[in-house]
């Protein structure tokens, strides 16, 4: 195939918000949060931001720097890249594992995202109006035992997740990130308001940033390091296809500052929206997905206005959903576009329905495949397992040795802007800070 004129984003502020607009995903809105509070409060962040600063940044500037000089998909950048500079073309394998990771990973995340779709329009109708613990917790199970309920949710998520990334990448990503973000961003702050009339926001506070030292362990280290490696959206070929639309003229470390400063932020917003209401209403913040899906409906449906303020939150939580969802496909539906003769529309289909196809079998474990395990799992915890600890820091390794040890220096050097101490410090941390601190992710998860 001939290699296709590449899309650019329009400006740097849009390509910041897609990038961030990755980075915030469900799991921002309450696992982060949770983690501060349990963690060791502001001990934890400023350990995080230590993990964000050695391990994350080295391997999200990588993966962008790939995607600029490679102008291609995340599979012909990596081969195209290898042989320009005198490396085997089996480092293509690096951004297979990148783009396999986000084909799988959207497949289940699409069943949630459609979980959040129909919370949001139980709180437009009511559904959770005066009821109690049990009785939300029966609505959920009703929807996880139910394959066509599941099924029609997860159908509707991916249809405008197909819709959005099919438009391209001005008038589909660009348009989406730029009208979500900004709406989650004012979603977050009124509920964030709303948190301080409970009567608990010191308390919220409290628990997220009072520092406890002695509440960080060798394990806490290692889960921040975790969580700095897995909110930025590292090894699922997004951000090196994110960065094949980008110019010459973005800086990549400092566009990375801002991204990684939005994502934390944004983090730390929806713990201050959360935890008041958790709270208030003698909630435990530790429950999860249970305190998303049973917990807070609750909350919500037995408040004054908790009808208003359960709408924001489950748009706030599919408006999250469908940013991340949308870099998911990218990468599948440019690899595609480019490797194929298929227009971007029909690229986005095809890819769309092999990933819907396959959320069916993960939603199906919830119910009817519910006793077919494979190594003990089901499909979709398998799916979720071989994705978050095996392909996405196998890939995010492979990114950072690849520009580190792969490409020359001084080009890499010339193109990030650094000289000097800064440009030493930088090549340390990525060839050794970085890499160690993804393979110790890496081993720990498999143990």
């Amino acid at each position: 195939m001939s290699k296709l004129v590449h899309a650019q984003w329009s400006s740097k502020m849009t390509f910041v918000l897609a990038a961030a607009g990755s980075a915030v995903g469900l799991g921002n809105i309450w696992r982060f949060s949770y983690m501060v509070g349990d963690s060791g409060g502001a001990a934890f962040v400023l350990i995080y931001l230590a993990c964000v600063a050695l391990v994350g940044l080295p391997i999200l500037v990588a993966e962008w720097l790939i995607g600029r000089r490679g102008q291609e998909n995340p599979i012909n950048a990596m081969a195209d890249l290898a042989r320009r500079n005198g490396r085997l073309p089996a480092w293509a394998v690096v951004g297979a594992s990148g783009v396999l990771a986000a084909f799988l990973i959207l497949s289940f995340y699409s069943v949630i995202g459609g979980w959040s779709l129909s919370y949001t329009l139980g709180s437009v109708t009511g559904r959770f109006t005066g009821q109690d613990a049990d009785a939300i917790g029966a609505l959920f199970g009703s929807l996880l035992g139910s394959p066509g309920m599941l099924t029609l949710w997860h159908t509707a998520f991916m249809a405008l997740v197909i819709f959005i990334v099919a438009r391209g990448v001005t008038k589909g990503l660009e348009g989406a990130v730029r009208t979500m973000m900004p709406g989650l961003v004012l979603l977050l702050i009124v509920l964030v308001g709303y948190g301080m009339t409970t009567g608990h926001f010191g308390e919220a506070l409290a628990f997220m940033f009072r520092p406890d030292w002695s509440a960080v362990t060798g394990g806490v280290v290692l889960a921040a390091m975790g969580q700095a490696f897995f909110t930025l959206s590292l090894g699922m070929g997004i951000m090196m296809a994110y960065g094949s639309y980008l110019g010459e003229d973005v800086n990549l470390i400092g566009t990375a500052r801002t991204v990684i400063i939005l994502d934390t932020v944004i983090a730390l917003l929806a713990g201050m929206a959360i935890f008041p209401i958790v709270f208030a209403n003698g909630m435990s913040p530790a429950d999860g997905p249970g305190l998303i899906f049973v917990n807070l409906p609750v909350a919500f449906g037995n408040m004054t206005g908790g009808a208003i303020l359960g709408l924001m939150f489950f748009l706030l939580l599919t408006f999250a959903a469908l940013t991340s969802a949308i870099s998911l496909l990218e990468p599948v539906v440019e690899l595609v576009e480019e490797r194929t003769p298929l227009s971007r529309v029909a690229a986005t289909l095809t890819s769309g329905v092999a990933v819907w196809a396959l959320g069916i079998a993960a939603l199906m474990s919830f119910n009817v495949w519910g006793d077919f395990l494979i190594f003990g799992l089901n499909i979709f915890d398998l799916l979720d397992t071989f994705t978050s600890k095996v392909l996405l820091p196998l890939t995010g390794l492979g990114a950072i040795l690849f520009v580190a040890w792969c490409l020359e220096r001084q080009s890499v050097a010339s193109e990030l802007g650094l000289a000097g101490g800064t440009e030493r410090l930088w090549h340390l941390v990525a060839r050794y800070v970085a890499p160690i601190g993804v393979i110790v992710v890496f081993v720990t998860g498999l143990l």
